[in-house]
């Protein structure tokens, strides 16, 4: 089949290469002259695992290829998507739906038969319909039908999802839509559930899926909390109610607060719907306002591990980006984490195997490094935000002897205490009892500015 996809952001390249590896012929079409060019020389605009030889791969077999001439993919086209972006609007909250409204108008002037267009944007329920009404405004006499095609891509294993996917929804009530999209996914059967809904049905699908894994992730985040102050382990909570079938084990894991492309923009535009609609979501707007107060939270966690200050002392920090295995900064808990140690007068040192160039654009003012030993030089206290697995086998006993202190927050508990402990540090992580090692280090803490001024003689003791 011939593929038209607009937009070759993370949603559209991807989708992409996988409708091209699944045989069928698709052109991905951006406005960003420059975003084309270096996908036409093979340079990937984003990180994610395999996808760079994915796209060489069906480039080299002329099933994919990339331009700026929007008339020109569509024009021979039998499925048309939309997939460009729809960030939280400034102020409000709503998704903004301004680039794919802009698609319509420019999709209606240049259809030249029947295709089916799909919004892969993540978008408000009812906005099929707006499609719809635009196009058919401009074009009353054309063939076409519109349908929302949700997807369901998790940055870092997108391609997976993408041929092997727990579903593939498809909202429309056109039977002629229905049976090219079914032919349009025909590779991946037999094995894939095909959900066949209206098409406002679907579009709530994607917000309803990623709210209530919001939710699943603020719950065990409250539990870790609770075990704190209950001397119990969020370790065996988590494993006890994840063997509920029920329940299931999946986004059980405590940790600093959940950020990325998705959950925070999407629940605050299906607040904002549901709010618009008179049906107000007041579990998903408690989500968002406590995950919010966490990631603040989190900073206090390590600034207390320190006796209470982190003026002039320096902080080592492992993982920038929100998840592991992509490159993505938006919403990270590390940028909340990060920005109130600064404020607090820290020096903060950094590495991430991925994001390093995303995260100079946003915090210039700490000191990228290019290995975990780097991040450890002379730290007072480290910081595990993302759970990488480079960070799995970290050396701790060779991390702790480069460290002028002993203090490891590890936010995601990837590191066995005993271990910590046994390396010489005091390890915290969330919803456990910390673990102290047998003799704790002292800290000498530079006073002053944030660039550290004189050293005081003093020596605070690790907090106990």
């Amino acid at each position: 089949m011939h593929v038209a996809i607009i937009g070759v952001g993370y949603v559209g390249l991807v989708s992409g290469a996988c409708f091209a590896d699944l045989g069928h012929s698709v052109r991905c079409v951006d406005r960003d002259a420059g975003r084309i060019a270096a996908l036409r020389a093979g340079r990937m605009p984003i990180y994610e695992p395999h996808l760079e030889a994915l796209v060489a791969r069906n480039v080299a077999a002329g099933r994919l290829g990339f331009g700026t001439d929007l008339a020109e993919a569509v024009r021979d086209a039998e499925v048309i998507f939309i997939a460009v972006g729809t960030p939280a609007r400034r102020g409000d909250g709503h998704a903004d739906l301004a680039h794919v409204f802009a698609c319509a108008h420019e999709i209606a002037g240049a259809l030249t038969g029947y295709a089916v267009i799909v919004t892969k944007s993540t978008v408000p329920v009812g906005t099929g319909d707006r499609v719809e009404h635009i196009l058919r405004s401009l074009r009353p006499q054309a063939p076409f039908a519109v349908v929302s095609n949700p997807e369901f891509l998790r940055e870092g294993a997108a391609i997976a999802d993408f041929k092997t996917p727990d579903r593939i929804v498809i909202g429309t009530a056109d039977e002629r839509a229905r049976a090219v999209m079914h032919n349009l996914y025909r590779p991946l059967e037999p094995g894939t559930r095909i959900l066949f809904t209206g098409r406002r049905s679907a579009e709530l699908v994607k917000y309803a899926a990623n709210a209530f894994l919001a939710l699943k992730i603020g719950f065990i985040n409250e539990m870790a909390d609770l075990c704190e102050q209950a001397d119990a382990d969020i370790h065996d909570v988590a494993h006890g109610i994840g063997l509920d079938r029920r329940i299931g084990a999946r986004f059980l894991q405590a940790g600093p607060g959940f950020g990325g492309s998705c959950f925070p923009k999407d629940i605050q535009a299906l607040i904002k719907s549901a709010q618009d609609l008179g049906a107000p979501a007041r579990i998903v707007e408690t989500v968002a306002a406590a995950n919010e107060q966490r990631k603040r939270r989190m900073a206090r966690r390590l600034i207390q591990a320190c006796g209470g200050s982190v003026r002039g002392l320096t902080i080592g920090v492992l993982g920038l980006t929100f998840k592991p295995n992509t490159d993505d900064m938006r919403e990270s808990p590390a940028l909340t984490i990060i920005t109130a140690l600064l404020d607090e007068g820290a020096e903060v040192r950094a590495f991430d195997p991925e994001g390093m160039a995303q995260a100079r654009a946003l915090m210039p003012e700490i000191t990228y490094v290019a290995s975990a030993e780097a991040v450890a030089e002379g730290a007072h206290a480290l910081a595990l935000i993302t759970e990488w697995d480079a960070f799995r086998d970290l050396d701790l006993p060779r991390l702790r002897g480069r460290m002028a202190g002993d203090v490891l927050v590890d936010y995601r508990n990837l590191i066995a205490p005993e271990a910590a402990a046994e390396a010489g540090f005091h390890h915290i992580g969330i919803g456990c009892r910390p673990a102290r090692p047998a003799a704790p280090a002292q800290i000498a803490r530079v006073r002053g500015s944030r660039r550290g001024a004189r050293i005081d003689s003093e020596l605070a003791a690790s907090p106990a």
